[in-house]
């Protein structure tokens, strides 16, 4: 190879770059990693998740004595996606998982826990972990400081990669400063981390009008920048229509309430006091569903057993400062809340009420009832959101981009900038596919990179 200023340059400082970026220092490699923008510990996807990661065969689930495999994650990520989702990165993801977490535990200090007190859509095992927190915020501060730790990792904030050119033996990167000023850095590899296009506006209307006029939850440096470099590259890429939404983002505050509400026994209300939907389909195909009701908004109706549930996410107690959720005493109260006649929402509750109880069938063949409502009711008003896009660069099983099949020498992709698991569309979104696509596709190619040093 030929002579570099740098081992490895990685782009995006949120959950994929930062695992690279440890991954990568572990085999001895010297990484710069890029960050465009300042707000990235609190305004990157990763920082606004919940933390939850799923994982086919930990040493947690073990230890709980619950039965799962890489086989069995795979299985249910292609059940949920109709067998849509990229084979190819579907697998490596799956057969990294329990290695990912452990790695994550052991060698970068994350303080990782089994969920074990809720189920999330479309998954047939309880395989989700988190830190305690369950705030996305918490879990990138401890990958930040696992990065701080390596001194083979230079951190540079603000700069943006604009460039990746291919040069005799090596790659030619440039990176641009906010005052437009550049430097060139020749490298052996390049690992694009920068997420998806959810914050430019241009490419969302292009590749995934339905959600064009939902609100944006997700991080303000997700421009398309892996899709424009990919492009000038001539990369291949696919599920440009893929993406996770949400159907449970409090409005007008902005925060998100959490779906275990939904999956313990809370009802999605319109203002005209009826539901309109099976409230334990997942989250993401559910926030169209809400953007279409009057208004685009609805209301979650919940009580206190179903308000204990979802305490323990960090999102929820902002919800609780935020004097977001809102108690009612009964049914004429709760349909002032809402703005609609008592005797609609009364209605409404009694028929689920009496699903819930005897099992006659529901209208929206929702058949989880965890838990049948008693008052007082809880009320909070949502709206329908995009949280980040799923798809991007086509990439090998170590994260390599592809060129009409073939990978390019020393360029690779992690989360957001590449495709994702959730085939085309907002359904096969499974939870946790966006944080187990970022970190095990950044542990991968942070090790695929290092290893060419070698090879």
């Amino acid at each position: 190879m030929g002579t570099t200023d740098v081992d490895i340059v990685i782009a995006g400082a949120g959950a994929a770059g930062l695992a690279a970026a440890a991954a990568a220092a572990d085999s001895g490699a010297s990484v710069l990693l890029l960050e465009a923008h300042e707000t990235f510990r609190s305004g990157s996807n990763t920082s606004m998740s919940t933390s939850m990661i799923p994982a086919g065969g930990s040493r947690w689930q073990k230890e709980a004595g619950i039965d799962d495999s890489p086989d069995l994650l795979y299985g249910d990520i292609m059940a949920k996606t109709k067998g849509k989702a990229d084979p190819v990165v579907a697998r490596a993801l799956s057969d990294v998982s329990p290695r990912l977490v452990e790695w994550l535990a052991d060698d970068c200090s994350v303080p990782l826990e089994l969920v074990t007190d809720v189920w999330f859509p479309g998954n047939s095992r309880l395989r989700h972990h988190c830190v305690p927190d369950r705030s996305g915020r918490t879990l990138h501060r401890h990958l930040l400081d696992a990065v701080s730790a390596r001194s083979q990792v230079t951190l540079v904030v603000p700069s943006r990669l604009t460039g990746v050119e291919e040069a005799k033996d090596v790659l030619r990167a440039t990176a641009t400063r906010p005052d437009g000023s550049q430097d060139v850095i020749l490298t052996n590899s390049v690992i694009l981390a920068t997420n998806g296009f959810g914050a430019n506006e241009e490419m969302v209307r292009r590749y995934i009008p339905e959600i064009a006029d939902g609100l944006y939850h997700g991080g303000d440096g997700s421009l398309g920048d892996a899709l424009r470099i990919g492009e000038s590259l001539g990369t291949d890429t696919a599920s440009l229509g893929a993406y996770q939404g949400h159907g449970s983002v409090a409005s007008p505050h902005g925060v998100l309430l959490t779906w275990t509400t939904m999956m313990s026994g809370a009802l999605l209300i319109n203002s005209d006091g009826q539901r309109f939907q099976n409230e334990t389909i997942g989250y993401s195909e559910s926030a169209v569903n809400v953007l279409a009701q009057p208004g685009s908004v609805a209301w979650a109706v919940f009580d206190q057993h179903i308000h204990e549930k979802a305490e323990p996410f960090a999102d929820y107690q902002d919800l609780l400062t935020m004097d977001a959720v809102k108690w009612v005493d009964d049914v004429e109260t709760l349909a002032s809340w809402i703005g609609c006649a008592a005797e609609d929402i009364g209605q409404t509750l009694n028929t689920a009420r009496r699903s819930a109880l005897d099992g006659s069938e529901d209208p929206f063949e929702r058949s989880n009832w965890a838990h049948t409502l008693e008052p007082p009711y809880a009320v909070v008003k949502v709206t329908g959101a995009l949280f980040h896009t799923q798809g991007g660069l086509m990439v090998d099983e170590n994260g390599g981009v592809l060129r009409d099949g073939s990978p390019i020498p020393g360029l690779y992709a992690a989360g957001g900038a590449a495709v994702g698991v959730s085939g085309d569309s907002s359904y096969g979104y499974v939870s946790g596919n966006g944080l187990l696509s970022a970190l095990g596709l950044g542990l991968l190619a942070g090790s695929a990179a290092s290893a060419r040093l070698v090879g």
